[in-house]
């Protein structure tokens, strides 16, 4: 978006050529207005150069989930000319290396985890590379798009299934890991109404919400809510959201209800949110809502729920075969999910936290139900609980902020811990053995975050999985699965800008 040193000397060779070229023959020596004038020209290219913000050549934040397709940084003139652009390029992305501690056999939760604990391995990975291009089309109209590629882009993956004794089978999953994970169209009306329809992301918990890798301090997304419900959750949606000027912000969403067939014991509801198929079903309905309050500097506090059933929307029998059954035509299998997180990001500390809690009804009778699936279907055939949850918080302090020469370079350092809690079997109906301990775990961890710039983060953190307890074989309460600790690394970029 600006003009180097060279193609000003350019453009001020073509303005003195075109001057003698159509000047009149007593004007074949440059006026001294002219001369003037074209100096002032070269000058304003030259501000543009050294200060593109000024100018409309931006940057703009990350989209405002809850106002609109993206920040809008221009402004109007006297004259109504807009000093910035309509289109918006961005995008995040993460290239991540780690080292564990423990075994990734996908026998270290069975009988005897002890033959693992002895074992290592380490990964590189690049978890989300995201693409992002926005248009304001005026008149309250403006467009939002995204691409996502996750794990380098691949669209099949080879899986070893823990429920077929360790087969390796190619599987596609949600389409592909080359996902459209946003594109959307909406109406503008004011501040206080904004309308608009297409693949949104489901801003339910914080990290739906929030997350661009600058927005955490950990190498990977924090593992709760990451492990019990989507993310980046994305549906087809109707949205209505606002904002008022006390800093309240509000979203209300209507969309296609999650697929009980593919609910498991390791994530919980999380697999019911994509589709296998080349569209999204959508026999049942749910609503999303989200609440932020932003009226105090540098603060943050965010209320959010997902309420909808999840029985009916599946391909493996008809609604008419359900209805035609006593005992599954009473099944409904609403998901309900409650989150609250929060953000305080003054005085050089981020502190950031939040805690998400699930239920599904008739748990026991889906579990029921998907075991008995025949082979060969989208189902896990696992145990799902009725309830999940995951809690966590972090925190850390910028101490470049101690010294003068590094606050003037807007470099800044964090050193921060971070403390989890989740479990994707928190209860459950009629479980008959305790196996699924390893479901849930705590986990703590302590790093840094370098910013050279704003926009990019250089991390590094030490992380330490201590899993739930257990019945062991002689009756006693005690430790049953290996812990998990690791090491990782990795560098991350998010930034939206204005053309």
């Amino acid at each position: 978006m600006t003009l180097a040193k060279p193609q000003n000397l350019l453009l001020a060779s073509l303005l003195i050529c075109s001057m003698l070229v159509y000047g009149q023959e007593d004007s074949l020596k440059i006026s001294r207005d002219d001369w003037e004038s074209l100096v002032r020209r070269i000058e304003r290219l030259e501000q543009k150069q050294a200060n593109p913000q000024k100018w409309g050549y931006r940057h703009a934040g990350s989209p405002d989930a809850m106002t609109g397709a993206t920040v809008r940084n221009d402004t109007a003139t006297a004259s109504g000319r807009r000093t910035g652009g309509r289109l918006t390029l961005g995008g995040y992305g993460e290239v991540a290396a780690k080292y564990c501690f423990y075994s990734n056999n996908y026998l270290r939760y069975g009988k005897t985890p002890e033959k693992y604990s002895r074992d290592r391995y380490g990964e590189v990975d690049l978890p989300h590379v995201v693409f992002f291009i926005g248009y304001d089309f005026g008149r309250g109209w403006s467009m939002g798009s995204e691409i996502e590629f996750e794990h380098g882009g691949t669209e099949s993956a080879i899986e070893i299934e823990e429920e077929e004794g360790g087969e390796y089978e190619s599987e596609i999953e949600r389409g592909g890991e080359v996902a459209l994970e946003q594109f959307w169209l909406q109406k503008r009306f004011n501040d206080y109404a904004v309308l608009r329809a297409g693949m949104q992301v489901l801003p339910v918990g914080g990290l739906n919400a929030h997350h661009e890798p600058t927005e955490f301090f950990g190498v990977y997304r924090p593992e709760g809510e990451f492990t019990i419900i989507p993310s980046t959750w994305h549906e087809v949606a109707l949205t209505f959201m606002g904002r008022t000027k006390f800093g309240l912000h509000y979203q209300l969403m209507l969309v296609p209800g999650l697929d009980s067939d593919r609910f498991n014991r390791k994530n919980w509801i999380n697999p019911g949110a994509g589709s296998p198929y080349e569209f999204k079903l959508a026999n049942v309905w749910a609503g999303v809502a989200r609440v932020e309050y932003k009226g105090v500097q540098g603060l943050r506090l965010g209320l959010s729920a997902y309420c909808g059933n999840s029985f009916r929307n599946t391909l493996s029998r008809s609604s008419g075969e359900i209805d035609s059954n006593e005992a599954l035509k009473k099944i409904k299998g609403t998901v309900t999910i409650g989150s609250f997180d929060f953000c305080y990001n003054d005085h050089n500390v981020i502190l950031r936290g939040g805690l998400t809690y699930g239920h599904l009804g008739d748990a026991a009778a889906i579990t029921e139900y998907n075991i008995g699936m025949r082979k060969g279907s989208v189902s896990s055939k696992q145990w799902v609980a009725s309830d999940a949850i995951a809690a966590g918080a972090e925190v850390g302090y910028d101490f470049f902020s101690l010294n003068a020469k590094l606050r003037e370079r807007r470099q800044r350092f964090f050193v921060f811990a971070r403390y989890d809690y989740y479990d994707s079997m928190f209860r459950y109906d009629n479980r008959p053995t305790n196996a699924y301990a390893w479901c849930g775990r705590h986990r703590v961890a302590a790093g840094v975050n370098y910013f050279p710039i704003r926009d990019l983060a250089v991390k590094a953190e030490f992380a330490y999985g201590i899993l739930n307890p257990g019945v062991r074989a002689d009756g006693t309460v005690g430790k049953i699965f290996n812990d998990e600790p690791l090491v990782a690394l990795g560098i991350a970029y998010s930034g939206m800008f204005k053309l």
